[in-house]
């Protein structure tokens, strides 16, 4: 097993260095890292407003069952049967303490769903900042991949802009995808060591 994990250190560890290279990369995981948190906050906000809901039939359910004895209490009492009366009074409170303990669940209840839906935010805008960053991180990126500008471009131009055919450089793209091969053919020697 020892080769097992030093070969998966390894990967794990060239992993981290192609990503901390690849800023872009980082970024990526990190705004889709927030994306699954962000469905799991949802799922768990679904879940409790599901529980809440019923929690809410519950007690609606103990209410008429509160209504229903203390209606019997009544109808006891003014028949004479005391011992009912009593009998349906105990019913009657035990369902008063059964009913104001699902209202604090449900009190509670409530309170977690408001965290979560504040999380769910929280991680919204943290998860907006991100996109923006890697969005910001991108477009340099792909301005590094640009021609010259400015004095140098005009100054390159003005010596050679004959031989250059306008829209598309199909050299640059050619240079472009072997400069990509060349990085990724460094990456796996890298990871075969």
């Amino acid at each position: 097993m020892g080769l097992i994990d030093d070969l998966n250190r390894f990967l794990e560890n060239r992993l981290e260095e192609f990503i901390r290279n690849n800023p872009h990369l980082e970024l990526q995981a990190l705004e889709e890292q927030l994306r699954e948190q962000e469905e799991d906050t949802l799922r768990l906000v679904a879940d409790l407003q599901l529980e809440q809901k019923r929690l809410q039939d519950d007690i609606l359910a103990i209410a008429q069952d509160i209504q229903r004895w203390h209606a019997r209490v009544d109808k006891a009492r003014s028949a004479g049967r005391e011992d009912l009366a009593q009998g349906a009074q105990e019913r009657e409170s035990a369902l008063l303490r059964q009913g104001n303990q699902r209202w604090g669940q449900m009190e509670g209840l409530k309170q977690r769903i408001t965290q979560a839906k504040e999380l769910q935010r929280q991680i919204q805008v943290r998860r907006q900042e991100v996109k923006a960053k890697a969005t910001e991180v991108e477009a340099a990126r792909a301005s590094s991949y640009q021609s010259p500008s400015g004095s140098e471009a005009f100054a390159w131009n003005q010596s050679s802009n004959r031989n250059i055919p306008s829209g598309a450089d199909p050299l640059d793209d050619k240079f472009r995808r072997w400069e990509m091969d060349d990085e990724l053919e460094q990456l796996k020697r890298n990871i075969g060591r």
